[in-house]
């Protein structure tokens, strides 16, 4: 007898959001076909198209504002009190770190600890805050990192990394822990954060090196603002998640507010903390090797030279490199986290802890003192014999590839691009700037009413001010040609893990791994397959910002209700129609949340792919970095990469609210 209430009940909840949201999807096919209309009708007239070599009156006021930085830098209070302050600072500490770890310094032609001594340290870190097993693991990368022959580079971005996560921590905990206590304090800095992440990593990289110059400490800074949300953001969930009735009582019994903070609250946030300081250490990571572009040294900028000469064996030998680093770095923090989370910290008596560390103190001193007396222990030995090889397969194989497959890369790369790419970028590109600006503004207005119509208005007017409209829609164009397949990837692979346990079990650990990768290392594989196009940055998008989609479509299929499955299976549903008419009607919030992170991870990725024959915006800031008479047009570049990425996030944010209104009207 209870079936025909839950079919009843399960209907109303999936049929009603189709009602609900019916005058928002006509007002969206109206804007549609209003758009074509006029897109048609006006194609190629006010399309704002802009030499490469030319600048507008607002590019030529940033020269000029990058050229009196440069004279009044060392004369001006501001840069002698605290710029050239922070950036000195900064540089002493990467320096000292470099010095100890990875360069040689005044009196020594190797570092004040050799690589026998960083492989020991490191075991011992990772053994006292994980296990054995991972201490294993973490050695045997770092080896595999002097067999790469990339020992030096491997330690540069190794400090470079610490550095950045080091003042992170100091800065983001601290704030988290008020974020976390004050709530009008978390509202102040919420805007700021989200800022933060929704900005592409490129456009970090040009204002920063504006005022501090390219270097390590440029690189340290820019990964720094890039870093501290993660590490600031989950430190304030750490102590929110705290149980209010813990801190009453240690309140009651005569603590005062700061004892219950450092007594209580701390202490039972530290397991999620520990979880901050993992992702902390991923962003950090992800951003030193972009930073290469600014000079930072290490791994990055083994890839970005081999980008620019087309080295397919060395950039694939570099990006292993990092590979390897990001993998040990987050599974040693990761295996961290679930120490501090299962409780074995607390078994091991305060003797016994303090034995341990005292054993593993003695072995890493040793292990120090060894590679300082045996230049076999200081110096990596050999040649990276490991690294050659695998970079001379590599090009062996691309070659070989290219040689035998050329015709099916090129059928490939000419049905996306005839198909896709140039008719997307044809229609934006030659619609009038004010058609594309009015529906910009409609989508805005449909889904997030008058504020989000005024926000879409002042980008796209800002963005005409830049005087690269026409570049910022050929950004936008590979953008959604990117974003168009990742979304229909994460439809198709999310909602099979969903509805699929053992599928689950074997692509998620796949995924996971897939977020851990830096940027960088997307490009390589399809650089090799399909040389310098547009084609390869779209698709080294679409990787790249696949598992984000994929993961959050297979939580939303997972997470319809159990009455919906149970009253559509009732009635009788095949799997397909209980795919397209239940499933993923009902996690349509998830759909859009996942359509939301794809554009934002394309639109980063794709910025990126400048580097290899994107075009667009990610061009015009690297153009920055290497033409002084471009600096201004770099600079306009990354403030409309900026506008481009705000206005796509509210919007499809502005998409994911109301259908998750929809849902939850649907269910009352």
């Amino acid at each position: 007898m209870s079936t025909p209430v839950l079919e009843k009940v399960s209907l109303k909840s999936v049929q009603s959001p189709k009602r609900k949201l019916s005058l928002t999807g006509r007002r969206s096919a109206s804007l549609s076909v209003l758009f074509l209309i006029f897109a048609i009708g006006f194609r190629g007239r006010a399309t704002l198209p802009l030499d490469r070599s030319s600048l507008t009156g607002f590019q030529e006021s940033l020269n000029s504002l990058s050229a009196w930085i440069d004279n009044n830098r060392d004369s001006n209070p501001f840069f002698t009190t605290f710029v050239n302050v922070v950036r000195n600072s900064i540089e002493w500490l990467v320096n000292f770190l470099q010095h100890g770890i990875s360069q040689s310094g005044d009196t020594r032609l190797i570092p004040q600890i050799g690589w026998l001594g960083v492989v020991v340290i490191i075991g011992c870190v990772v053994f006292a805050i994980s296990n054995l097993r991972m201490a294993l693991f973490a050695v045997s990368g770092f080896v595999v990192l002097g067999l790469l022959g990339f020992w030096q580079e491997s330690m540069d971005t190794l400090v470079l990394t610490m550095a950045a996560v080091l003042l992170s921590l100091i800065i983001g905990i601290p704030l988290g822990v008020l974020a976390g206590l004050f709530p009008k304090f978390e509202n102040f800095l919420t805007p700021a954060l989200d800022f933060a992440q929704v900005m592409p990593t490129f456009v970090y990289l040009t204002p920063v090196t504006l005022f501090f110059l390219i270097g390590p400490a440029s690189a340290t800074i820019v990964t720094l603002i890039y870093a501290v949300p993660p590490a600031l953001r989950i430190t304030a969930v750490a102590i929110k998640e705290v149980p209010w009735s813990s801190v009453e009582a240690a309140v009651s019994m005569g603590s005062t507010r700061w004892q219950a903070l450092r007594k209580v609250q701390l202490p039972q946030a530290k397991r999620t903390i520990v979880v901050g300081v993992n992702q902390t250490i991923m962003a950090a990571l992800s951003m030193v090797t972009i930073a290469a572009l600014i000079d930072a040294p290490g791994l990055g900028q083994v890839v970005v030279r081999a980008l620019e000469s087309l080295d397919v064996g060395r950039s694939f030998q570099a990006g292993l490199g990092i590979v390897i680093l990001a993998v040990v770095l987050d599974r040693s923090t990761t295996a961290a986290a679930s120490k501090v989370n299962s409780g074995n910290v607390q078994k091991v008596t305060r003797r016994s802890r303090k034995t341990i560390f005292t054993a593993l103190g003695v072995i890493a001193l040793l292990g120090t003192l060894t590679s300082r007396i045996f230049s076999w222990a200081g110096a990596f030995p050999g040649n990276g014999f490991l690294g050659a090889r695998i970079s001379t397969g590599v090009n062996n194989y691309v070659n070989w590839f290219q040689m035998h497959f050329v015709s099916i890369t090129n059928d490939i790369t000419d049905v996306v691009s005839y198909g896709l790419i140039n008719p997307m970028q044809t229609l934006l590109t030659q619609s009038p700037w004010f058609i594309m600006g009015l529906a910009f503004v409609g989508l805005g207005w449909i889904f997030g009413g008058k504020r989000l119509a005024a926000i879409s208005t002042f980008c796209v007017l800002a963005i005409v001010g830049t005087g690269l409209w026409s570049d910022t829609m050929v950004t936008l164009a590979s953008t959604l040609v990117a974003a168009i397949i990742t979304v229909a990837l994460g439809i198709l692979v999310g909602t099979w893990i969903g509805r699929n346990r053992k599928a689950d079990r074997w692509i998620r650990p796949i995924l996971d791994a897939g977020q851990v990768l830096p940027a960088f290392v997307y490009l390589v594989p399809f650089l090799g397959l399909f040389g310098a196009t547009r084609f390869t940055a779209i698709m080294a998008a679409v990787v790249y910002a696949a598992p984000a989609s994929i993961k959050l479509m297979a939580d939303g299929i997972r997470g319809v209700p159990a009455t919906i499955i149970e009253a559509a299976t009732a009635a009788g549903s095949s799997p397909w129609q209980m795919i397209i008419k239940v499933q993923i009607p009902s996690a349509r919030r998830a759909l859009a949340l996942a359509t939301n992170q794809g554009i934002i991870y394309v639109l980063a990725m794709i910025v990126v792919g400048g580097l290899v024959g994107a075009g667009g915006l990610g061009y015009l800031v690297v153009a920055g970095f290497s033409q002084e008479n471009l600096k201004g047009k770099g600079l306009a570049a990354g403030l409309a990469i900026v506008l481009l990425g705000i206005m796509l996030d509210r919007i499809t944010q502005a998409i994911a609210h109301k259908s998750s209104k929809g849902l939850s009207s649907a269910a009352h």
